[in-house]
């Protein structure tokens, strides 16, 4: 993406490209606060728009049942080789279209239908696709859940205790809420016990990993998924690595892998994807990416403490990677869209989300959910993370005396309610006005 395709957009496509052009506006004068999400370099956007969008490549490098894709290859094998290096491994595959996908293909490769697999359950911080009820990994495979204890720590007794009761196929280790260090080697030894294979889905954690500020499951496990697009600043992609350890408990774990991604689960791989993946990987192999996801984490501890200052209640009590969970309950249950809402009226994004015992439901939770990627990738500091607690415990503070009814007809009366008065809001106007500020001390994609 540059000035010159948006010209040519803007021409072509009018409707799209104002569209575009207000969603990069509302990224540049906003704080993008879900830990899920942060902002790619110019340099991943620009593999993103190139012509490798053009080709058909199914089959893997050098293996293709397509022609001219020598230069494919070569993208390809760059992408795999800087994975193999930034995370230790000997296998990785760098197709999978995005993160759930890469899971499901884990599941294709190890286990048959109807077998027992064990993840985080959803509400207490998991993942969907670690075998939530909803979702095919909890349709397809029988899924025996663990939770976090009440101080939002994971339970491992639960999790030995059933793991030898259930004997399960597989396990995961990996959450989409979880603020504290995840514990790889105790699941190891849990996994090891049962036979289990024993998958870490480092999504949100793979940039602290590759900084070393969150311990690697690498010499723990048996298989690594990882996103690209969070803490690692790539694009919408996934990757599946196998370990050592894996290819010593199956030695045909790595062509298991990927005969489950391609023909198993997908068609030809996204090309221009597979690029900005290799362009993401190389940006993380230099030395300041370290230092990077040093600061990422600094700044979630002093958003924390700040938070914490004003008198917000977080899960844990603090963090120890990007990521925090406010949680809402001493204001009352499912206070966590009322939170959301003005939050973004304010020019503060975050998401709604369920906290451990959560009173209300995941359509009305009682927590947000908020990090510190996007900021860092700014150059935001400990200063700045001071300052945006501050402004977050104002806004929740706006929303305090509004309350979800318990009858379920009366709650969209009720929202539309708060939405048409807190827009007007003045605090959230002029907290709005200082985030604009703020934003262009520390701006994004200039000359874009």
């Amino acid at each position: 993406m540059n000035e010159k395709i948006l010209e040519i957009l803007e021409k072509q496509d009018p409707q799209v490209a104002e569209a575009i052009k207000n969603e990069l506006n509302r990224q540049r004068f906003g704080l993008e606060m879900i830990p899920s999400e942060n902002f790619t370099s110019v340099a991943v956007l620009e593999a993103l728009g190139t012509v490798l969008t053009n080709k058909y490549s199914e089959g893997y490098p050098h293996r293709r049942y397509y022609g001219g894709n020598q230069f494919i290859d070569v993208v390809e094998d760059i992408a795999i080789e800087r994975a193999k290096k930034l995370f230790g491994v000997p296998y990785a595959n760098v197709q999978p279209y995005s993160g759930t996908p890469a899971n499901l293909a884990v599941y294709l490769a190890t286990c048959k239908p109807g077998d027992v697999i064990m993840g985080q359950n959803l509400p207490d911080g998991g993942h969907l696709s670690h075998g939530w009820k909803v979702s095919a990994s909890g349709i397809i495979w029988k899924s025996v859940p663990y939770h976090v204890k009440p101080d939002g720590y994971i339970d491992l007794d639960e999790v030995r205790k059933l793991a030898r009761e259930n004997k399960p196929r597989l396990i995961w280790c990996g959450a989409s809420a979880y603020p504290r260090e995840l514990p790889f080697e105790e699941f190891a030894e849990i996994a090891d016990e049962v036979e289990a294979y024993y998958v870490a889905d480092i999504a949100h954690i793979a940039g602290l990993v590759v900084a070393g500020v969150h311990k690697s499951p690498v010499p723990y496990c048996h298989i690594v998924t990882t996103t690209t697009h969070k803490t690692l600043c790539g694009p919408r992609g996934a990757i599946i690595m196998v370990t050592e350890k894996g290819l010593e408990k199956d030695p045909d774990l790595a062509n298991k892998i990927d005969k489950a991604v391609f023909p198993g689960l997908q068609g030809g791989p996204h090309d221009h994807q597979t690029a900005a993946i290799a362009v993401a990987l190389g940006e993380a192999l230099k030395p300041e990416f370290k230092e990077y996801g040093k600061q990422i984490v600094k700044n979630c501890k002093a958003l924390a403490e700040s938070l914490m200052k004003n008198g917000l209640k977080l899960v844990t009590n603090g963090t120890d990677n990007h990521m925090l969970l406010i949680d809402l309950t001493p204001f009352g249950k499912g206070k966590g869209m009322f939170a959301e809402y003005a939050l973004d009226s304010a020019g503060i994004t975050v998401n709604k989300n369920t906290i451990p015992a959560e009173p209300s439901s995941p359509f009305y939770p009682s927590g947000i959910r908020l990090g510190t990627p996007a900021l860092t990738t700014r150059g935001m500091k400990e200063k700045e993370m001071e300052l945006i607690g501050d402004w977050i415990a104002q806004v929740i503070n706006e929303v305090k005396g509004y309350e979800m009814p318990d009858d379920k007809n009366a709650r969209n009366e009720t929202i539309q309610k708060f939405r048409k008065e807190i827009v007007k809001n003045q605090k959230i106007k002029k907290i709005k006005k200082e985030v604009i500020e703020l934003c262009k001390r520390f701006p994004l994609y200039p000359g874009l």
